[in-house]
């Protein structure tokens, strides 16, 4: 007597969906490539990727929570992101950078985000168009109603 199981394709089909539901999600995901780069006198982030609702994967600079970082930013999606002590990162707040930066209303967001816990900024830059960024902004946000 074998031991094998049978089952239905609609059954894997269902499972493997199942699967993915629970994984879905806005998260992190390192890049395995860069895992053993350091940061150097050129270059003054590290690079990671965040896996928005959708699925996709978007390329981020992971940079410290620092105003003047945040002041020379154009034309980008920002993440205000806390890294837990286990190193899991969470976003705290998302936010569209735009081509001409203001310092009053960034300075607040900053502020805002530092108080709620942030500890770096990812910086999404490889969008070329307005909409595009807002594509990703409400991809990588786990709730639409979340005001940045």
């Amino acid at each position: 007597m074998a031991n094998k199981r049978t089952i239905s394709w609609n059954t894997a089909m269902r499972d493997l969906r199942n699967d993915r539901m629970r994984r879905a999600g806005v998260r992190e995901e390192r890049l395995r490539a860069t895992a053993g780069l350091r940061s150097s006198s050129t270059l003054n982030s590290t690079l990671s990727s965040w896996r928005g609702l959708s699925g996709r994967r978007y390329i981020v600079g992971v940079h410290p929570l620092d105003l003047k970082e945040l002041l020379e930013v154009t034309d980008a999606v920002i993440l205000a992101v806390h890294r837990d002590e286990t190193g899991i990162a969470h976003v705290i707040d998302s936010a569209l950078a735009g081509d001409r930066p203001s310092a009053e209303p960034r300075t607040r967001w900053l502020d805002a985000a530092r108080e709620r816990g942030a500890t770096e900024l990812h910086i999404h830059r490889l969008a070329d168009t307005e909409a595009r960024r807002r594509e990703i902004l409400a991809d990588l946000r786990e709730n639409a109603d979340q005001a940045s």
